[in-house]
This record gives structure tokens, sequence and C-alpha cells, in this order.
């Protein structure tokens, strides 16, 4: 997973929460509960620990939109028509929607991965608890190994499987304290 404003909640749920500009008191049961306020680093960090995860089957993108940069509006413009050739993500509206550290192959699992749940404007906790409990066992997780992607500042390759886990986190999962992801223990 990369570093960002976000808790990790429960990494067996299959819906991750995008709160956008908003700052709303995370629910334990969504895999991934944070906010987004750039329609280019913003987005690449949601792409990236969300394909981290083949549990994460939705997305729901609710919260405040920050002004500008529309990092929501920019989050459901990629996931339904990708980047260009120069990486820049296709119907964006906001104002640097370019991707630059996330590959092609990267966009194309999120896009296959996840479905999108559009209530950005929706700020009430009560309703995103419940729209997250309705999704957080929904389907089966996606059919393929979680996908990390490396830094460009790290000189590795672009897309890994983890190998190694070295943080027990539960007889279930582990994490790559190097790589900052967790995955089922089965899957090393």
């Amino acid at each position: 997973m990369v570093k960002g404003d976000y808790r990790v909640g429960n990494p067996e749920s299959r819906i991750a929460v995008v709160t956008l500009a908003s700052h709303l008191e995370a629910y334990p049961e969504a895999a991934l509960w944070g906010s987004s306020k750039t329609e280019n680093l913003g987005v690449e960090k949601i792409i990236v620990n969300t394909i981290s995860n083949s549990n994460i089957r939705y997305i729901l993108v609710c919260g405040t939109e920050s002004r500008g940069h529309l990092a929501g509006q920019s989050l459901l413009a990629i996931h339904a028509g990708g980047i260009d050739e120069q990486g820049r993500i296709i119907r964006s509206e906001g104002a640097i929607p370019f991707i630059e550290n996330v590959p092609g192959e990267a966009v194309e699992r999120f896009q296959q991965q996840v479905i999108m749940l559009d209530r950005i404007g929706l700020n009430d906790t009560e309703e995103i608890r419940k729209i997250v409990d309705e999704y957080r066992n929904k389907n089966e997780a996606y059919p393929e190994e979680p996908l990390v992607v490396c830094s460009p500042k790290k000189k590795q390759c672009s897309l890994a499987v983890p190998v190694n886990g070295d943080v027990i986190i539960s007889e279930e999962f582990v994490m790559d304290a190097e790589a900052g992801i967790i995955c089922p223990a089965e899957s090393l």
C-alpha cells in the first residue's frame, strides 16, 4: 500500500470508501477509508492501494468534491475511460489530470477489478455506513493475485505479486513492510 490520508479497516471487505475533500469518521468495516483531494497523485494512490487487495470490488466515492482538482470526477473518469498515451485521464475535468507513476496495466486492472459507486456530495456518515454494510460482503474477491505497483524511485519492476511477508496480521493475512502491502498468507 502507498502512504496517504486513509485508514485500513477490514482487509477482507469488498468495499473501499473515498471521502474526497471531506474528513469523515472512518468505519472499520470498509477495507480502506480516506480522503483524496487531487486528480493526479490522489487518484494514483487509490488505484495502487485498490489493486494491492483483490478483495476490494467496490469503491464508494462520496464527500465534498475538491475545487479545481475534481478528484472524484477524475476517479470516475479514469475508471470509465482510462488514460491516453500521454497519461492524461480521458474526460477528466480536473486541473492537472495526468497519471505519471502508475502504468497503463495497473489502470486496466483497476477498471476490471472494481465497480464505482458515485455518491459525490454525500456526507451523511450513517448513510455511508449503510452503503458499506450493503457491499462489504457482496460478490467474490477478484480472481487474480493482488498487484503491487513499485515506485519508480526504487528502480524496481512496475508490477509485482507480493513474495514475502514479515509482519503477521492474523492467521490469514501478512504484511510486507518494505512494500507496505497486506496480502493473504497462503499467497506467499
